[in-house]
């Protein structure tokens, strides 16, 4: 695939990104609190299976290896959210991950030869970059736990914070990598993220 339209489908998951990160800051100012409002969770799940995708097709374990956790979360998030939809729907949304898993492990030493040891990226970037995904998966399995304690979709103060600290590694990473879709899509998560710990307080 052309090295534009692969940048055009990261930049696309972005979009989807800053626009729930947008939504969800918007309406959070207008009610002087920190929400968890349903298109949230719906613009996250469409962010994070076009940026999956992107991630693949650039064979960046990093930007791949931090979505399949957060996938699962965000449809959990929907379903707490008793957002309606046909089983169909549903049951397709918890196997595209599954299916994706089932595809690598059928062509693990291609997946380990062009995503793990690229001579073009560093183990230890690599590394660093994998570190601020995990954070940035980590808040959702935090958020999910705690939401789960409390019995409904809440983003808890202490998600932000790990926000924060994910987006400031992955937005490192890509000044190291150059990679214009990771530097945008951070770059407006550090303002918001720094925006909810201080509507959090």
């Amino acid at each position: 695939m052309h090295p534009l339209l692969i940048t055009c489908v990261g930049l696309l998951a972005q979009a989807f990104f800053s626009a729930r990160t947008l939504v969800q800051w918007i309406l959070s100012e207008r009610a002087r609190k920190v929400l968890s409002p349903t298109l949230f969770w719906a613009l996250s799940l469409a962010g994070s299976a076009l940026l999956a995708t992107y991630g693949w097709l650039r064979a960046d374990f990093a930007v791949v290896a931090g979505q399949i956790v957060s996938y699962y979360v965000y449809v959990w998030n929907l379903h707490l959210k008793r957002v309606r939809m046909p089983r169909i729907c549903w049951a397709l949304l918890l196997c595209f991950p599954v299916i994706a898993a089932i595809f690598v492990a059928d062509n693990a030493r291609t997946f380990i030869d062009e995503f793990l040891l690229r001579p073009d990226i560093p183990m230890a970037l690599l590394c660093v970059g994998t570190f601020g995904q995990l954070l940035m998966t980590l808040r959702f399995v935090y958020q999910w736990w705690y939401s789960k304690r409390i019995g409904r979709s809440e983003l808890p103060p202490l998600f932000w914070w790990i926000s924060l600290a994910g987006a400031a590694i992955i937005f490192i990473y890509g000044i190291f990598r150059q990679d214009i879709v990771l530097l945008l899509g951070q770059g407006f998560g550090l303002v918001v993220y720094s925006r909810n710990i201080v509507l959090s307080k």
